[in-house]
């Protein structure tokens, strides 16, 4: 017999669909209503005074007045907010600062207001919500639910609260999921993840767990130690486990070792998160984009990433984009970013309802597995390396090494020297302890064992060039990539590589 909880599920997933809906189907109208509503609130506040706000009654004066920024462009308004200053990008002060990895200079504090952080939680209820929708499947509801995410322990600084975006989330958890949410609040304070996992796998084995959500690595890691506990697949030791949600990395490279992992293929949901707000979510199981969210606060516009470089790039708004074009998305928000690029590339894959697929970055990065390891942090770290152990080189390349014959992934490094460093392997110690100084989540990654320390692979002298001449990318503007979220480059230059 289902549960009074089950049975409500179903009309309130229609009153949802409906609403969701509504929006989805008028969506210039909603963008425009979000649009008007952000200046109005923002008029008054120091940013919307030096930028003329009051003036601003079109997407084309907001154009003239406000240029696209990335946080290094807009940080000496948010080193403002952050000392404690009020009514600077959003009105009053923000509820919290989300720390995430910094691009040149330390951590990012993204501000979540009041208005802001609701539309986190109803995005990802939401997201639920129209899969019971069009499935029509409840059976999940009663049964228990993980969320695999950071501490919800919150620091503070200047009198707002700071941590982790999922960490805040969880404090915002809907009382009727209380119950059923794993793993405790307890064991989700654990800091060490190897710890933290292996209490999860203690509270959770015996379970009925129907829901298991969080980036595919994490989720891969308690898979693992499941099996290795119980010698059984995952879809054994959880019959009922119907739904799988994630987001933060492509799960695609994924998909095959889960299916294998739990001996049957699950549904699952695809959400596109951020500190800086929730975009999208997959609303439908044989769709796999997903539904850009209009009504949350965000107003969006999108530049051709082949053009995002020029010196004036065209900036339009929904009316204008088109399928299958890879544009930067710009984001101006109820948590006080304006015109702000979060560094991601978008495609649309239908634009009745607006749906995208996260494309990539505008920049080279890697993040296999959710360690947004950018450019300027591999070069940091290398010329650190270089100057201390007296080496030099002439070209390199990092990649993600997601299935290696044995042991734990691991970034790989190609490189080409000039002059070989004396220790190799101190010298790839020193790159490692410099890139998880920089970028907390590979930090996190290496510490929790999900991946292990870079590896480096020497390849021998113009072993670039002769890759480059091969693709016919010798000489004239053509540069090798210093990172890339694949191994289409790394698996080629193995062949140059030094005996």
């Amino acid at each position: 017999m289902k549960s009074l909880k089950a049975l409500l599920a179903k009309p309130f997933a229609r009153i949802i669909q409906k609403k969701v809906s509504k929006w989805a189907n008028n969506p210039l109208q909603t963008q425009e209503k979000v649009f008007k509503r952000l200046i109005q609130e923002a008029a008054h506040t120091a940013f919307g005074k030096d930028h003329d706000f009051q003036n601003i009654h079109s997407h084309d004066d907001f154009v003239k007045r406000v240029p696209i920024r990335d946080y290094e462009g807009l940080r000496l308004y948010v080193d403002r907010v952050v000392a404690g200053e009020k009514d600077i990008l959003w009105k009053g002060k923000p509820l919290y600062f989300a720390k995430t990895s910094g691009t040149t200079s330390g951590a990012k504090y993204i501000p979540i207001t009041k208005e802001s952080m609701p539309t986190h939680v109803e995005a990802a209820r939401n997201a639920i919500l129209l899969y019971i929708a069009e499935t029509g499947n409840t059976d999940f509801v009663d049964g228990k639910m993980i969320f695999l995410q950071g501490s919800p322990v919150l620091n503070e600084k200047n009198g707002v609260k700071l941590g982790r975006l999922s960490g805040i989330v969880a404090h915002y958890v809907p009382r009727y999921l209380q119950k059923n949410r794993m793993p405790s609040w307890e064991t989700n304070c654990i800091d060490d993840w190897e710890t933290k996992v292996e209490a999860i796998v203690d509270e959770t084995l015996d379970k009925k767990m129907s829901i298991i959500s969080g980036i595919p690595s994490w989720v891969q890691m308690y898979f693992e130690r499941i099996e290795a506990r119980t010698g059984k697949k995952i879809g054994e030791v959880f019959p009922d486990f119907k739904l799988f949600i994630f987001g933060g990395v492509n799960y695609e490279p994924y998909r095959n070792k889960f299916e294998n992992l739990i001996g049957r293929t699950v549904d699952s949901i695809e959400l596109y998160p951020a500190s800086e707000g929730f975009f999208a979510f997959q609303d439908q199981q044989k769709d796999k984009g997903m539904l850009l969210q209009l009504n949350s606060g965000i107003f969006y516009e999108f530049v051709k990433a082949t053009d995002f470089f020029d010196e004036n790039p065209t900036r339009i708004t929904l009316k204008d984009v088109e399928l299958g074009v890879n544009y930067v998305m710009i984001i101006s928000t109820n948590a006080g970013l304006w015109a702000y690029n979060i560094g991601d590339t978008v495609e649309f894959t239908s634009l009745k309802p607006y749906k995208v697929i996260v494309s990539g970055r505008i920049k080279h990065f890697i993040s296999a597995f959710g360690e947004h390891v950018i450019g300027k942090e591999v070069e940091d770290a290398l010329n650190e390396a270089l100057q201390k152990h007296g080496a030099s080189i002439n070209e390199f390349t990092v990649a993600p090494q997601i299935n290696p014959p044995k042991g734990l992934p691991y970034h790989e490094w190609l490189i080409e020297f000039e002059k070989a460093p004396d220790n190799l392997e101190a010298f790839a110690k020193t790159i490692d302890a410099s890139l998880q100084q920089q970028n907390s989540y590979y930090f996190d990654l290496i510490k929790g064992k999900v991946l292990k320390p870079l590896q480096i692979t020497k390849i021998q002298k113009d072993g670039f060039q002769n890759y480059m001449k091969s693709i016919g990318k010798l000489g004239g503007q053509n540069k090798i990539p210093r990172l890339s979220n694949d191994r289409k480059i790394a698996e080629i230059l193995t062949n140059y590589k030094k005996a």
